[in-house]
């Protein structure tokens, strides 16, 4: 394939060729954020003379650096440069017509990551007949500081913002503007559900896509204010927006990440309240606007219902924060008793997960207990909500799997940790800097399942098995087959009935 060039609506692009697909990176969707855009809604872009060159990734959005003991597991990509709110665009052939495109929200808590981490490579759904698109958004304080003035949840206002830009120019890359499923990890799941359940997002997208991350993970406006006092005491100003940006990014974003770590590592309740259980002091807030009331709220009164959903997590998403930590060792009787009553479970209940799992350990049992408060349940919940949700347009259209792939890192203690279904997924497994997570020899079957399975939703909208009801709950559980089970670990599924 020729290195391709394209007329947008702001200019013309030269990409280049990757493996076999058309890329075009670092592509301006909005205007810098710095100077007078800096925390503000994001601005349109300027359109440019002559034929822009798209051949590298664009600047990263300002952030800190992941803790060392994760920062192994997910390679930052750091790119110096104001034009941040960029993104990337792999096609098929932009000659074509109306292929189904996938847009990529990336993960790393709202305050890391970027949509040119070399795994979210987009040639592989490409090479599949799909156009792939991966974005920036703002992170940290300058994405998700509420300050209570009116303006909220910029980073999401991002994330539209690149909507709207996909709507108006994925034509020129050979994809059709309604065949859009948006989909992301992590964070970037979070994102798509308040997505789903924001008014401002009707008809950017058909479909959608949410891995390890569901509802649950939202800050009432009280909560933003709270975050916003304690970064501002840090930063020594009061807490407006005027203060803030008047000190230097870089100041910004280290207390940010000051008070991240804080949160991670050691929170106490009576300083973080809840936030001390969700470990994100920066996440998009009720602001009662943008995001107008919590999502899970809006989901049950139909927001989303006409979008195709589907939704998972992975089997023991809990063990990233537990084994390269060394935590899984250090766990005793007592420290389960109380973390699990700290997340609502009893001793009874506590019994059950250890009676599932004979012969494992403390920190066993209290990883899977939080792999269910702080994802599994929150998905079910999701799914739940939309088969309950009136004026569904389409019923039976939510569909839900769990990624069982078990990594052999970490003397296998990693399994099928959080974030290590990412390669397989974009079949990506070549990325260097996967290993630490998937092990030396990653199974390619694993990955041309879950590659698969994607790529159908994608393109054909069913993943290939029975859609989710709250009669059967069925599941596919995704390793190097698509195992389809009904309700699986539905005893445990039960205890959190009515407490998460």
């Amino acid at each position: 394939m020729r290195d391709a060039t394209v007329e947008l609506k702001h200019g013309r692009l030269r990409g280049k060729t990757d493996r076999g697909a058309a890329a075009f990176l670092g592509i301006p969707f909005a205007a810098a954020p710095f100077g007078v855009n800096r925390m503000r809604p994001p601005q349109p872009v300027e359109a440019w003379n002559g034929v822009r060159d798209a051949t590298e990734y664009g600047p990263t959005c300002p952030k800190g650096d992941y803790p060392p003991q994760y920062a192994q597991l997910f390679p930052e990509v750091t790119i110096a440069g104001e034009e941040c709110l960029n993104l990337n665009v792999w096609s098929p052939d932009p000659a074509a017509s109306g292929l189904p495109v996938l847009v990529w929200i990336h993960g790393g808590s709202f305050t890391n990551g970027s949509g040119s981490a070399a795994e979210y490579r987009g040639s592989a759904f490409a090479r599949d007949g799909i156009v792939c698109v991966t974005i920036n958004y703002r992170l940290g304080a300058e994405g998700f500081l509420y300050l209570g003035d009116g303006i909220a949840n910029l980073g999401l206002l991002d994330q539209i913002a690149a909507l709207h830009w996909v709507q108006d120019n994925i034509a020129a890359f050979g994809g059709d503007p309604g065949r859009i499923t948006v989909a992301g990890e992590s964070a970037g799941a979070m994102s798509i559900t308040n997505l789903l359940s924001m008014p401002g997002t009707a008809g950017l997208f058909r479909q959608a896509i949410a891995q390890s991350g569901a509802a649950a993970h939202t800050l009432s406006a009280a909560e933003g204010r709270m975050v916003s006092g304690y970064l501002a005491g840090a930063l020594g100003v009061p807490p407006s927006r005027d203060a803030i940006t008047a000190l230097p990014l870089d100041q910004v974003v280290q207390a940010a990440r000051a008070l991240t770590d804080e949160v991670r590592t050691a929170p106490d309740p009576a300083r973080w309240g809840r936030i001390a259980l969700d470990r994100l002091p920066f996440e998009p807030t009720i602001d009662g606007q943008v995001l107008p009331r919590a999502p899970l709220e809006s989901l049950l009164s139909g927001a989303g219902s006409d979008v195709r959903l589907m939704i998972g997590t992975t089997l023991n998403e809990a063990r990233l924060f537990f084994v390269p930590t060394g935590v899984m060792d250090l766990v005793d009787d007592a420290t389960v008793e109380a973390g699990a009553a700290a997340y609502g479970l009893a001793a009874a209940d506590v019994a059950v997960y250890r009676a599932n799992r004979p012969g494992a350990s403390n920190g066993d049992v209290l990883a899977a207990i939080i792999t269910d408060w702080f994802y599994r349940v929150p998905a079910i919940r999701v799914a739940e909500a939309r088969a309950a949700s009136p004026g569904t347009a389409e019923p039976g259209n939510t569909w839900m799997y769990r990624f069982d792939y078990q990594s052999p890192a970490f003397d296998g203690q990693l399994g099928a940790c959080h974030g290590v279904e990412i390669p397989f997924v974009f079949d990506t497994l070549d990325v260097p800097g996967t290993r630490p997570r998937v092990g030396d020899n990653p199974p390619q079957p694993v990955a041309d399942t879950a590659h698969r399975v994607w790529v159908s939703f994608v393109a054909d909208g069913s993943p290939g098995w029975s859609s989710y009801d709250t009669t059967t709950r069925t599941t596919a559980l995704i390793n190097e087959t698509a195992g389809i089970v009904n309700d699986p670990a539905g005893g445990e599924r039960r205890l959190w009935e009515g407490r998460r």
